[in-house]
């Protein structure tokens, strides 16, 4: 069900789905007499992917979802976890720690130390499953944290959780009533405080990861279109999807 589910996601992820209609178009052209509609096909797919990987697009959908919760705010009284949510990683020996972590997980992992170094005593949670390679998510965090002078004895690993409803209820079963910070992407924030809330956890957000930035002056970086700006159509799509099937899901299991 896990793998369907990414399957079909991918598909419908905004590039993907955009280059499916082109090649339909092209077909339309090369192998039918429907040119016209081969060639209206084409033209949608082409202004599509010109059109979310714009950045004035692009900011106005993901930068409202990024902004729902302010960047932690150490509160005063003490924390006993902080658990880092993972996020893809690739196992290459010839490259350094830093580099097998992905930037999305590299990024959350900086703000997961930030935090833990402000309550000495704290743990650190870091969590996510191999991926099908030879080591988790969680143990290559764990190899990063390590060699930037996190103590073994303060890291906790969760290594066989495949998405964030399955992290949200392994980390229910030990955090209990103590107090977590939860750190993960800007975006991704509001659904995994969703999974967390219906595990019976309150964790403080902790967002990093921000990819929506307004303040660009340069005409040349914000009115061409960029990977980066796709990316953010991509991530917001991502997330309204995943709250969608989080809506879904939650329904029919209360039938």
């Amino acid at each position: 069900m896990f793998e369907l589910k990414k399957i079909i996601t991918a598909f419908l992820m905004p590039l993907p789905a955009m280059l499916l209609v082109g090649f339909v178009g092209l077909a339309l052209v090369m192998f039918t007499r429907r040119h016209k509609a081969g060639c209206i096909f084409i033209f949608i797919s082409l202004i599509s992917i010109f059109t979310i990987s714009f950045q004035p697009v692009s900011t106005s959908l993901l930068k409202p979802l990024e902004r729902k919760y302010t960047a932690f705010l150490p509160p005063s009284e003490s924390l006993d976890y902080v658990m880092v949510l993972g996020s893809g990683h690739v196992v290459d020996a010839e490259i350094p720690p830093t580099s097998e972590l992905s930037r999305t997980a590299l990024m959350r992992l900086s703000e997961g130390i930030r935090i833990l170094r402000m309550y000495p005593g704290a743990k650190l949670i870091l969590s996510g499953y191999d991926g099908g390679s030879e080591m988790s998510q969680a143990r290559m965090m764990a190899t990063v944290a390590l060699a930037l002078g996190v103590a073994k004895s303060d890291i906790i690993l969760l290594e066989t959780a495949q998405d964030t409803w399955e992290e949200a209820r392994q980390a229910a079963g030990f955090v209990g009533q103590k107090s977590l910070a939860l750190v993960t992407s800007a975006s991704h924030m509001h659904r995994a405080l969703g999974e967390f809330h219906s595990a019976g956890l309150e964790p403080l957000p902790a967002p990093t990861n921000y990819l929506a930035q307004s303040n660009i002056n340069q005409a040349w970086v914000k009115y061409t279109p960029q990977a980066r700006y796709l990316e953010q159509t991509e991530r917001y799509w991502h997330e309204t999807m995943g709250i969608w099937w989080q809506k879904i899901r939650d329904l029919v299991s209360s039938n």
